[in-house]
């Protein structure tokens, strides 16, 4: 049988809408035979999920997706086949949450500064036991009717350089690789082409990645088109990187974006998973 790989995607316990035990049965209905729960700066929902993987028969890769930074610009990196316990590791998710918490309480204030009150005991109570994201945020502005939209959210309070945008200090992107590293995973930058850098920032970043023990680079994502396709395979093999396929799934509502819903992998390649222990 063709394994089908998804080695990106969220539940609640970060900024999805699907519990890990919902997202990982709708995986196995969309035929996903290999799937990776990386949720933001978390590994709160991987036992639950191994359980559901476990029940379906589907291969559940443990996951994160760490914010780090370099050069003053944030950044996301990818851990497949972490090791959850591995005290470094846990004890920086930990730590994470708590800027996460603080970069919500100034969030909220920013937008009461903008007559829109009430946004941390909003967002706090939906999130529960879950990290508070910014898509937290944009939830509760649509469902206040301020926005029309996420999307309109980011565009008019959240995105940088908007009203509610704060800056936040994550960890170095050398660290956050060698905490996935160091926890027996493979390192993987995610959705490149996003961060619209230009070729030469580009190989920058990179080259700093690589150096910093980066072992991948997502190649194939839930949004791309051929030619993104074609420019981070190039990248892939001029930095001697393994191509890594996620759809970076949050949401059911969102048509755009399904779980395996995937194009392949270009065949000059090499494929992350083959670096899985």
């Amino acid at each position: 049988m063709t394994e089908k790989y998804d080695l990106h995607c969220h539940s609640n316990v970060s900024d999805g809408v699907l519990s890990p035990t919902e997202l990982v049965r709708r995986a196995h209905g969309q035929g996903v035979t290999a799937l990776a729960l990386t949720d933001h700066d978390t590994t709160a929902g991987l036992d639950e999920a191994k359980t559901a993987a476990t029940e379906v028969g589907v291969k559940l890769i443990a996951g994160i997706e760490l914010s780090a930074s370099w050069k003053d610009k944030t950044f996301h990196i990818v851990g497949l086949g972490i090791n959850p316990d591995y005290p470094p590791l846990f004890d920086a998710t930990r730590q994470l949450q708590l800027i996460r918490f603080e970069r919500a309480e100034q969030i909220a204030a920013k937008l009461e500064k903008k007559r829109i009150p009430g946004a941390l005991e909003a967002v706090t109570k939906a999130a529960g036991d879950s990290m508070i994201t910014r898509t937290h945020f944009a939830d509760f502005l649509v469902s206040h009717f301020h926005v029309s939209s996420q999307q309109d959210a980011f565009d008019r309070y959240l995105a940088k350089g908007k009203p509610a945008y704060v800056a936040t200090a994550w960890a170095e992107m050398e660290l956050a690789v060698n905490w996935i590293i160091q926890s027996g995973g493979v390192a993987v930058l995610a959705h490149p082409l996003r961060y619209k850098l230009t070729p030469k920032w580009m190989n920058r970043l990179l080259t700093a990645f690589k150096q910093a023990g980066g072992q991948g680079i997502e190649v194939v994502t839930g949004r791309c088109n051929a030619d993104e396709i074609k420019l981070a395979a190039k990248y892939a093999n001029d930095f001697e990187l393994a191509g890594s396929v996620g759809s970076d799934f949050h949401n059911p509502a969102n048509q755009w974006i399904e779980l395996g819903r995937l194009a392949p992998l270009p065949v000059n390649v090499k494929p992350v998973w083959e670096l899985f222990g």
